[in-house]
């Protein structure tokens, strides 16, 4: 084997941060990432990745949401007997059982919910189980797509013709959901998938607090530059600098690049087994061998070899016919399930999208001025100097990495920030 093939392992890049936003008091969002930790796994379960958005009163969302994060997983990797989207889809319904049940145990926790979007993503493709109004997008290309669809009224009432895709209406409340896990005893869960996956595709999955803030080419254009990490943290960092009204919670996966990933063939999946027995006979019938030509050339014991000989013979004929490679038992894909892509955008970054971001930055220069925070301001303005030489030449990837970086270095400097007396507290301290 080639020792510098990728392999399952080195083939995706991810991460993940939740973020309790600027105007709430605690955190409701939950988020679970799952590697594969053998190749085994990998061929069976593949990686899988669960946001969930909490509501209810007191603490019931927070317990909402980790239950939904901690249970999905759980179930999805003991439910090995079943296909990967069958194993994904009751793994969610057993979680909503558990959370209804811990929500009419408890007066505090009565009525509680969670939205939850789980995506798997195996040899054969990504698949996506999905309740509420959290989101998957997947980036290929320089094309952003939604691969689930809210449960929400503005969506309910747009998908029976109340009014046309990209109209809003504005006393139709954004937040009002229409399936959640938690309030009722049986929740119907979205399937969605498999995608087919291509070196270079990412996928993301975010609570409401990210899409309510950000739009999707904004969203699409930020994952196109910059690698998950980054990408994470500015795309957070963009959703508090529009006011940050909620929690914000943001998974990113990328397929890497690289030739050979994703690992299809690795995994093993579609080639023939050969059953683990058989190289086991097929020694014992050459040990067998073996020893009926000792008795029969130096034991002068001909009879005994005899039977060695055709107990050999047997075995490796056993061996040969019962042997035959078979077809690995790794996840077979299901016919294409939902109804994705709900929504397509170009997110190819250019100078509207670099303009929008020189403003943010600054505005942020000129608050940090102005509020005399301690700031380091080379490294800003390398940020902001790398950022207006790409732009002069029209190279609009590269000013918009440099200003998304100049943003978030600055973000993270004014979260350090320590007001004096009588100063005002910064907004971005949490």
């Amino acid at each position: 084997m080639d020792p510098h093939r990728p392999t399952w392992e080195s083939c995706w890049e991810t991460a993940g941060q939740s973020d309790i936003g600027l105007r709430r008091a605690n955190n409701q969002d939950s988020l679970a990432i799952w590697i594969a930790n053998t190749e085994e796994q990998w061929k069976h379960r593949g990686h899988l990745f669960v946001v969930a958005d909490g509501m209810g009163a007191h603490a019931a969302g927070e317990l909402a949401s980790k239950m939904a994060t901690d249970l999905v997983p759980l179930g999805y990797h003991k439910l090995l007997d079943r296909p990967p989207h069958d194993a994904l889809a009751q793994a969610v319904r057993d979680a909503n059982a558990q959370i209804h049940s811990r929500g009419m145990a408890s007066d505090d926790f009565r009525g509680m919910g969670t939205t939850v979007s789980a995506l798997a993503v195996l040899p054969h493709g990504a698949i996506i189980a999905h309740v509420g109004d959290s989101r998957v997008y997947r980036l290929r290309g320089g094309v952003i797509e939604q691969l689930t669809f809210d449960h929400s009224l503005v969506w309910e009432l747009r998908r029976a013709g109340q009014f046309p895709a990209g109209e809003t209406l504005s006393y139709i409340p954004r937040n009002i959901i229409t399936r959640s896990l938690g309030p009722n005893p049986e929740v119907q869960v979205d399937l969605e998938g498999p995608f087919a996956i291509q070196p270079g595709d990412v996928f993301l999955l975010c609570s409401d607090g990210l899409s309510g803030q950000v739009r999707d080419e904004e969203i699409g254009k930020i994952l196109s530059i910059l690698p998950p990490q980054e990408a994470v943290r500015t795309l957070i960092d963009l959703a508090n600098l529009r006011g940050g009204p909620d929690n914000i919670t943001v998974i990113v996966a990328r397929a890497a690049a690289e030739p050979g990933c994703p690992p299809e063939d690795a995994s093993g999946a579609g080639k023939p087994r050969v059953p683990r027995w058989v190289p086991w006979v097929l020694g014992l019938s050459g040990i067998a061998l073996a020893a009926a030509g000792g008795f029969f050339l130096f034991a002068s014991r001909k009879a005994l070899a005899a039977v060695l000989a055709a107990a050999a013979v047997a075995c490796g004929a056993a061996a040969k016919v019962l042997g035959r490679p078979v077809p690995a038992t790794a996840s077979p894909a299901p016919d294409r399930l939902g109804g994705a892509p709900y929504a397509r955008k170009e997110c190819r970054p250019d100078l509207e999208f670099v303009t929008e971001l020189a403003r943010i930055a600054r505005q942020l220069r000129e608050a940090a001025l102005e509020a005399d925070w301690k700031v380091t301001w080379d490294q800003f303005r390398a940020y902001e100097t790398q950022a207006e030489a790409a732009t002069g030449k029209q190279d609009y990837a590269e000013a918009a990495r440099a200003y998304c970086r100049a943003i978030s270095f600055m973000m993270e400097e004014l979260r350090h920030q320590q007001p004096g007396e009588g100063e005002t507290p910064s907004p971005f301290v949490r």
